[in-house]
């Protein structure tokens, strides 16, 4: 959850893009930071509540699921409050506007009172991070078997679900020719709990394009691990269509005793 050295651009700084050349900051880099900023503590609010009263459910959940407490506290995982406010009146009282915290995908603005509002709810909470170390999304679970299941954060300044997957962060390093390619965050942990440190998992949606030239630059082969199922084995065949097509060797998991890798 570390994010290191975050820079705060004001705008009209002059800034330097990609090419190296200098232009006027447009506020675009400004608000990436502070949603930076505002992911990260939303990340240690979260992991803070798991570890409290409040977060016994979401506690227990993980138990049962049996993820030890080096792999939760090792993936930072967190437990959202049963109440409409608490991440948002937090973040305010550290001085962040509404308007971010909606930027930043964690709050929803009432069409009826114009408040704001907690968009994760009573679930357990998986924080997505890059390879840089920064906090850029989350991914929360239902306790129960409310809909939808998951609920993953939009598109942001900072995150595009298409171009990004969970663990990789932990995965470039765990293996350099081969990666394991799960379907969900529980999946990926539990395999990394067990051993398999190069294991990654989309979040929340087909594989895409992006995702597999994604993969390709730190494997050589991706062993596909996917729900033994009928909609697991079809999202199996497509998804060895676009790794062959990044260039990757493609092999695939056979399950046996569980439909899935935590099974």
């Amino acid at each position: 959850l570390k994010t290191g050295g975050i820079k705060n651009p004001k705008q009209g700084d002059i800034i330097l893009n990609a090419n190296g050349g200098e232009e006027r900051d447009d506020g675009t880099a400004a608000l990436r930071a502070r949603i930076l900023e505002i992911n990260r503590k939303a990340a240690l609010f979260f992991h803070g509540c798991l570890k409290s009263p409040q977060g016994r459910a979401g506690l227990e959940y993980l138990q049962r699921r049996r993820l030890s407490p080096e792999t939760v506290n090792g993936f930072g995982l967190g437990y959202a409050p049963d109440s409409w406010d608490s991440l948002t009146a937090y973040l305010r009282s550290e001085g962040y506007r509404e308007s971010e915290l909606a930027a930043a995908a964690l709050a929803g603005i009432s069409r009826k009172n114009g408040r704001c509002y907690d968009l994760f709810r009573h679930r357990v909470m998986f924080p997505i991070i890059d390879l840089r170390g920064n906090v850029i999304a989350f991914g929360g679970r239902v306790l129960d078997d409310s809909k939808p299941k998951y609920l993953n954060s939009n598109d942001t300044p900072v995150f595009k679900k298409s171009r990004c997957l969970f663990a990789l962060n932990f995965a470039k390093n765990g293996n350099n020719k081969t990666m394991i390619l799960c379907e969900g965050y529980m999946d990926a942990i539990a395999l990394h709990q067990a051993g398999f440190h190069n294991a990654v998992a989309t979040l929340g949606t087909a594989l895409t394009p992006e995702q597999s030239r994604l993969m390709a630059r730190y494997a050589r082969e991706v062993i596909i691990s996917y729900d033994s199922d009928e909609p697991g084995r079809k999202a199996a065949r497509r998804a060895i269509g676009l790794l062959t097509g990044a260039g990757l060797n493609v092999r695939v998991l056979r399950i046996e005793g569980g439909k899935d890798p935590d099974e």
